[in-house]
């Protein structure tokens, strides 16, 4: 499993960089508190409160749904597009 911490770095990028996306538009619309509080969580801007760490769960989860994959202890954004790729090009 992924912890917490990789999850916000994870989200993060993901909101930094691909929020005007339009293959993500309505991920990041839908999940519209959880990507920015684990953003704000990744450049230790902010604590989560219980609240703010179940959106981002709630987030995490969804967004692995989205990509067809199980939760294995991913480090990076750019290691989990790789592996949800390889993963659903075997398909």
């Amino acid at each position: 499993m992924t912890d917490f911490s990789n999850i916000c770095e994870i989200l993060g990028s993901l909101y930094a960089n691909y929020k005007e996306d339009k293959d993500f538009t309505d991920f990041i619309e839908f999940n519209d508190l959880g990507l920015p509080l684990a953003y704000f969580v990744s450049e230790n801007l902010c604590e989560p409160s219980v609240d703010g760490s179940r959106y981002i769960t709630e987030t995490w989860n969804l967004f692995l749904a989205s990509l067809k994959i199980e939760d294995e202890g991913f480090d990076s954004l750019e290691e989990l597009f790789s592996i949800a790729e390889e993963r659903n090009n075997s398909d």
